[in-house]
């Protein structure tokens, strides 16, 4: 496993994605919803990776959810940075990272496929998350 680190541009959110993927073939989905567009979204994820997040100050977390209201949207408060999503709890959870949040986001050269999920219904779109997302650890000080 190949361990990608990244976080928002200020530093409250550290991530880690864990990958045995190579990075410039890992698909990348530019998700077409509003919230995505707006943020510039180039997503991915490996199921059998796993993306662990750590918050220093949980105040300058936000945790934004819209639509269907089946994920968590992770937003620093203070420099804006959209770095993950999150959908389920505990051991159950999975996510998706956002390539532009990592260090190394230049390895990730696949061009983004477009991609809109407004045909799902709500348990379609969970089912597609707990499938294609990766498993998840969010550690808050």
């Amino acid at each position: 496993m190949t361990v990608h680190s990244g976080g928002c541009h200020c530093g409250n959110i550290r991530l880690s994605f864990s990958s045995a993927l190579d990075p410039a073939g890992l698909e990348i989905r530019a998700c077409q919803c509003s919230f995505c567009t707006r943020h510039g979204s180039r997503a991915a994820a490996d199921p059998n990776g796993r993306l662990s997040i750590s918050v220093e100050d949980q105040a300058r977390l936000q945790v934004y959810r819209f639509g269907m209201r089946t994920a968590d949207y992770l937003v620093c408060r203070d420099c804006g940075v959209y770095v993950a999503a999150i959908a389920g709890e505990g051991d159950d959870a999975r996510a998706i990272v956002m390539i532009n949040a990592l260090d190394d986001r230049d390895q990730f050269s696949r061009e983004p496929v477009a991609v809109s999920f407004d045909a799902e219904n709500r348990e379609q779109r969970l089912a597609r998350r707990r499938n294609a997302w990766m498993p998840v650890d969010i550690r808050r000080s």
